[in-house]
């Protein structure tokens, strides 16, 4: 492999030509990562790692989804098929894995480039996969009679792999768990939750003391009402007293907000967050993540789920949570005969084969200090002689085979393609940007990894930011426009009209070009461009953003109706707000506003509220939609708020401009399970927002 190294020329600002007729030399060998300080030693391992496998196995992977003419469950079968404990423990006799080969599953893990392994030690059902002492509803009433996590534990240790558990809070099956699911006959009679708290401390003691060191434990199930942070708090203390050097995630504790899986409020226990089926749209400094995700729809074995993400699509999400400062905990759901599914080996296999030549853009790296450009991500490493690595992942090829990498102000000193062994790239300098010109096309189909060492810590030059009271207006917006840091000017220029489509810096000149503090007023539909400079050169890429003006909407001629709203509400287990026109209420009321009772705790229920809404006076309305789980307001059919899907005590906001008087209003809400939230806010558009006043929704006459 040959490395591309800079003539001096190519320090000097807005040099137009790169390394010409230089010489290629040997590629700069990357020294080792930094050495791990005290500061968050026990995080370190984690840290580096960047990439797990995640295992859901258990009794669920016997009906391997199918219960009655249903073939779409996981393992969560026991309720969401309804299944009786007394018929469920009827899986007992039927697992027999002998087909589980623990240094398989590591050594598969290892090649895919994983650096640990997170299975399900008890998941919801109450069933555990190693030996237990204190409960008789475990591996060794199998079967099999082999304690699995004994044999995962010591495999993966042979293969360099840190063993961790996951284990559920939540018991379906143990006598003293509450609450009881709604559709059970089980009575709860004599049931002590303390009991059961008591029952739960004993199996961790058990997993953190019979299996030598621990990476992770990996909590769940902590959203029902009868957990707290009493409990949460104990129990991450019961975890690092039996090993003071164990992490454990932010689910051992309440305060999750959904699917997000970040805890908000301070004063919870737990080490990172714990983002569910999505990865963060930006990096989160100065937190601790990791994104689990299923290969197919299930996290348990479901034969029937073809579902499968790509190959492409699981390297790039590696990619692109490694490039936010994240983990990817990436699940495969055994079968019940102890193997995987085929295709999550060709899978594992897949990633294996690009970490081979790419794992050093993976293991080791931190947030890209660079926003995600359109053609990838970036991933970061800082070396132990204070240089810097950057890997730039090439997901769509430019098509001029020249890649642009904006904002950054250090001249690299070498860059070259992982592993090829020849290539002459060119590089200039333009406009505030570097523009790589590679030879030939992708060399790999999932994702291309350019690597570039700096000289230092990056230099990172970002655009200009907007501030607006809103996107849109009536009659005048003032907008702001903020330099990154101090030392940086601002140049602009105001475009009548939409988005434009324009190339090139922002030239400054004496008419006013040059951003001098004082708010841009706006009277028409415009677009605002600005781009920032340092020392007269443009330093970042050029931004925009368009602010409309608009009408507003018409009020209407209704007569006052009663008081309050129309609510109809529906009983059902959604991920997001279903269709309602398909769907026949289960109760219909009055209610006063959009709002639910504090001690409301109804699961798998929806809601929609309808009738009118009195405004007081015309002008841009800001609402702010506060549900748990999902919620959508609609004002005259126009959506103005979509909060929808899983997730914990979340606000989104809109706004919409409204003539003063009557206007329909509508808004739909649902609550899957755990804590109920719903709430309205408005303000006029330079205001704050407050609760609106129950007084102006009015039903419809």
């Amino acid at each position: 492999m040959r490395a591309r190294c800079l003539p001096l020329a190519l320090l000097a600002p807005l040099l137009s030509a790169g390394c010409g007729g230089a010489e290629p030399v040997e590629p700069v060998v990357p020294p080792e990562p930094m050495p791990a300080t005290e500061a968050g030693e026990r995080m370190d391992w984690w840290r580096d790692a960047r990439f797990g496998l995640f295992l859901h196995w258990g009794l669920y992977a016997v009906p391997a989804g199918k219960w009655g003419d249903r073939d779409s469950h996981g393992e969560w079968i026991m309720t969401t098929a309804q299944i009786p404990v007394e018929e469920y423990e009827q899986f007992v006799p039927r697992f027999d894995p002998v087909g589980f080969d623990a240094d398989a599953w590591a050594r598969m893990a290892k090649a895919a480039g994983m650096k640990y392994v997170v299975i399900t030690t008890k998941h919801h059902d109450g069933f555990a996969l190693f030996d237990s002492a204190v409960s008789d509803y475990d591996v060794m009433a199998t079967p099999f009679q082999r304690d699995i996590m004994a044999e995962l534990a010591e495999a993966c240790r042979a293969h360099g792999l840190k063993i961790c558990w996951y284990h559920s809070i939540m018991d379906w099956h143990h006598p003293d768990y509450l609450p009881r699911r709604g559709w059970e006959e089980r009575r709860a009679d004599g049931a002590d939750f303390e009991r059961y708290v008591e029952y739960l401390h004993a199996q961790v003691t058990e997993l953190l003391t019979n299996y030598g060191d621990i990476g992770v434990m990996w909590f769940d199930g902590e959203w029902e009402a009868t957990w707290n942070h009493g409990y949460g708090q104990a129990l991450y203390e019961l975890c690092r007293t039996l090993q003071p050097d164990v992490i454990v995630n932010n689910r051992v504790d309440v305060g999750r907000a959904g699917m997000a899986g970040f805890t908000e409020g301070g004063g919870r226990a737990g080490d990172f967050g714990t983002p569910e089926q999505e990865i963060p749209a930006t990096g989160v400094p100065g937190a601790d993540w990791e994104t689990c995700m299923t290969m197919n729809r299930n996290w348990g074995f479901n034969a029937a789920d073809d579902d499968w993400k790509s190959s492409t699509d699981l390297i790039r999400k590696l990619v692109d949570i490694a490039s936010k400062g994240g983990n990817f905990l990436l699940n495969v759901g055994p079968r019940a005969d102890g193997t995987f599914p085929p295709e999550a080996v060709e899978r594992l296999a897949a990633i294996g084969a690009w970490m081979d030549v790419n794992g050093e853009a993976i293991h080791g790296t931190q947030a890209s200090p660079i926003d995600a450009p359109d053609w990838g991500r970036v991933t970061m490493k800082t070396l132990h002689d204070g240089s810097t690595m950057l890997y730039l992942h090439v997901f769509d090829w430019p098509a001029n085979d020249t890649l642009t990498l904006s904002g950054l102000g250090n001249t690299p000193v070498a860059f070259w393609m992982l592993g090829e062994q020849e290539e002459d790239i060119q590089l200039q300098r333009e406009w505030g940007q570097l523009q790589f010109q590679l030879p030939g096309g992708p060399t790999n189909p999932h994702a291309t990894v350019l690597a570039v060492h700096l000289d230092g810590a990056p230099m990172i030059y970002r655009p200009p930011s907007f501030e607006a009271a809103g996107e849109q207006f009536l009659d005048a917006l003032e907008v702001t426009l903020t330099p990154p840091s101090a030392g940086i000017e601002v140049r602009y220029e105001v475009v009548p009209g939409g988005p434009v489509d324009r190339a090139g810096p922002i030239p400054g000149t004496a008419s006013g070009q040059v951003w001098n503090g004082t708010p841009l007023r706006l009277t028409v539909t415009s677009t605002v461009r600005a781009q920032s400079y340092h020392d007269g050169m443009a330093v970042s890429d050029a931004v925009e953003r368009t602010y409309t003006r608009v009408e507003p909407l018409a009020a209407g001629d209704f007569a006052a109706g009663e008081p309050g709203l129309a609510v109809e509400q529906y009983s059902g287990q959604w991920d997001v707000l279903p269709d309602f026109a398909t769907l026949q209420p289960v109760a219909s009321m009055i209610e006063p506003a959009p709002a639910l009772p504090t001690d409301f705790r109804d699961e798998n229920i929806a809601r929609v509220y309808h009738g009118l809404v009195d405004v007081p006076t015309t002008g841009m309305w800001h609402f702010g939609l506060e549900s748990d789980d999902g919620a959508r307001l609609w004002i005259d059919g126009v959506l103005v708020v979509d909060n929808d899907g899983l997730h914990g005590p979340a606000e989104e906001r809109g706004a919409v401009a409204l003539e003063g008087g009557m206007h329909r209003i509508r808004v739909e809400w649902f609550n899957r399970g755990g804590g109920a939230l719903l709430g309205l806010r408005w303000g006029q558009q330079s205001g704050p927002l407050e609760v609106v006043p129950v007084e102006i929704f009015r039903q419809l006459p």
